[in-house]
């Protein structure tokens, strides 16, 4: 085990994201696990803390295979590589975006209620989770955010793979990462206490944070 916590990883992370201080910086948590670790990312920089809610958009017949994403506010972002090779029609990818929208919703009402959302337009926004495995959910956030006009994406995680670098560096400006083991099985290996977390001890925890 190389971490306590996500409380643990998140305040050791934040000692690698000191250079960041001083700037027009936002720090968005990938709910549910990522939320606490960027809640001790966002303290140690004097940032505002949010959620960033997406959805990847899987192609029908390979789910696991991202033909896209969906944000907030109706972004919508495409993987035109992956739509060259596969075979999805017009109604396909607005019934994938439909659905897919309609939980991006569900999700962010459920952690943020009524609180206005943190604009990310001309901000540094810090994408944090608890850890990168395949890297297709940091991905989605990576895409969203510069849809929505971040200046630049900084994603930040405690644990990944050791080539994970290879999978978002075109869609990040920095990537930040404490430990990439040798022999990476699963980002909970790396945790003493992996316990998952509730969508009430998210909502309780940005409440603290505001």
């Amino acid at each position: 085990m190389v971490f306590a916590d996500r409380i643990d990883a998140g305040r050791r992370l934040a000692g690698r994201l000191q250079h960041l201080q001083g700037q027009p910086v936002g720090v968005v948590g990938l709910p549910r696990g990522g939320v606490p670790v960027a809640a001790e990312v966002a303290r140690a920089l004097h940032a505002p803390l949010d959620v960033i809610v997406v959805r990847k958009l899987g192609v029908p017949t390979q789910p696991e295979l991202a033909m896209g994403a969906v944000g907030e506010d109706g972004v919508e972002v495409r993987n035109d590589e992956v739509l060259r090779h596969v075979d999805v029609s017009p109604e396909l990818w607005a019934a994938a975006v439909a659905r897919e929208r309609a939980e991006v919703e569900r999700r962010a009402h459920r952690f943020r209620g009524d609180r206005p959302r943190l604009p990310l337009a001309g901000r540094t926004v810090v994408i944090v989770d608890d850890g990168v495995a395949t890297g297709s959910t940091a991905r989605a956030a990576c895409q969203v955010t510069r849809a929505e006009g971040a200046a630049r994406v900084v994603v930040a995680v405690p644990v990944a793979p050791p080539a994970w670098t290879t999978r978002l560096d075109d869609v990040a400006d920095e990537l930040v990462c404490l430990e990439t083991p040798r022999r990476f099985f699963a980002v909970g290996a790396a945790y003493d206490d992996f316990t998952q977390l509730t969508d009430e001890q998210v909502v309780e925890c940005l409440e603290r944070e505001r």
